[in-house]
């Protein structure tokens, strides 16, 4: 856990609009990557919203019903940690698979925030809190914004 290495990305999101659907458990750190995406979108300029669902394995469906409604990226936050029982892996893969096929079904770009962690610990270190180590809301923001540019971009070509 460093982000060392981490990409210089184009965030100018001037005319897109995303967004944010996060899911309800572990506030603190859910909060924290909600904040994190926040700011970057505000900084990019994007128009944006937040929509709360229940739980991480909720977050593929309504991504793709904020794609299919026009937004042109969806940043998906959520937080699952590992418990005693094999829920943990059924939830992670569940949520990480569909919010792939949502991104291959729609063409459009789903900024993944989902942290699969195996304490709570792990969350606030990259929830972008005071003290965190790292803010995945904001990668994620980032990663979603750049990607519709990197899209465009290829779509453009002639």
């Amino acid at each position: 856990m460093s982000g060392a290495g981490s990409p210089a990305l184009d965030v100018d999101g001037r005319g897109l609009t995303v967004t944010i659907v996060a899911g309800s458990w572990h506030d603190e750190i859910t909060n924290g990557l909600i904040a994190g995406a926040t700011r970057t979108l505000e900084a990019s300029g994007a128009d944006f919203s937040l929509v709360r669902v229940p739980g991480s394995f909720e977050l593929p469906v309504v991504a793709k019903a904020a794609l299919d409604a026009g937004a042109d990226a969806v940043v998906a936050l959520g937080v699952i940690i590992r418990g005693g029982t094999p829920h943990f892996e059924y939830v992670s893969a569940a949520a990480t698979d569909g919010l792939t096929r949502v991104a291959l079904d729609t063409g459009k770009p789903v900024g993944f925030g989902l942290l699969t962690l195996d304490d709570e610990q792990q969350g606030l270190d990259r929830a972008g809190l005071p003290g965190s180590k790292e803010d995945k809301g904001r990668e994620a923001a980032e990663a979603a914004v750049a990607t519709v540019r990197a899209l465009r971009e290829l779509t453009s070509v002639e």
